[in-house]
């Protein structure tokens, strides 16, 4: 099967990503990940996002494909993928039908806004240790430290007014992706639930797996 996960970020969509992957022995291909190969491994299009990357800009949509086009072509996409971050726009999205791929299904996993913001903004990592925990959902038995005894701090990215602006990235640029899978019949959508194992067994259903 060959599968697109969409989702605001902190959906909980990687670790779907990941159920289905194991379920199904086909890969997660994170655009993230992947650009991060290419830059280790100094393939062509690496060495064109290098150098954006360097100058602190955006890599632009036709090396971000380029790179996604590179890792299709590897043996372990024969039976099937799964992408998770890419297409993020519109425009790769036609670049994605361009390269002559057919997707299965495309799955868009809901989560309101407000619960994503409370998801990721009580979240707390240990700077030593590496352990996370939720105020909420799964609070340190030692409050504001880690088990270890180090203070935990919100990552940068956790902060309400930073995930708040990546929610309004995402509702423009990625959630009309939503509308173009829709009209070629290959969208599913999957409520997400609080209890993960429920997500899962709806994303299973939705996909028919």
């Amino acid at each position: 099967m060959k599968i697109i996960f969409l989702g605001a970020p902190g959906a909980g969509k990687g670790t779907q990503a990941e159920r289905v992957s194991e379920k199904l022995g086909i890969p997660t291909i994170s655009t993230g990940a992947i650009i991060r190969e290419a830059l280790k491994a100094g393939t062509e299009m690496g060495l064109k996002a290098k150098k954006f990357i360097e100058a602190g800009n955006l890599v632009p949509d036709d090396v971000v494909i380029g790179i996604v086009k590179e890792r299709l072509q590897k043996s372990d996409c024969d039976k099937g993928y799964i992408l998770d971050g890419f297409p993020r726009t519109v425009p790769q999205a036609e670049a994605l039908d361009a390269m002559g791929i057919t997707l299965d299904r495309v799955l868009s996993l809901e989560v309101s806004d407000e619960t994503i913001v409370e998801r990721m903004s009580g979240r707390r990592v240990c700077a030593k240790c590496g352990k996370t925990y939720h105020t909420l959902y799964n609070p340190s038995p030692k409050g504001d430290e880690c088990e270890c005894g180090e203070p935990l701090t919100v990552r940068k990215d956790d902060a309400p007014e930073v995930v708040t602006s990546r929610l309004e990235v995402y509702h423009s640029t990625t959630e009309p992706l939503k509308d173009y899978y829709r009209l070629k019949g290959n969208l599913v959508t999957v409520e997400g639930a609080e209890e993960v194992e429920e997500t899962t067994k709806r994303t299973f259903l939705a996909l028919g797996i």
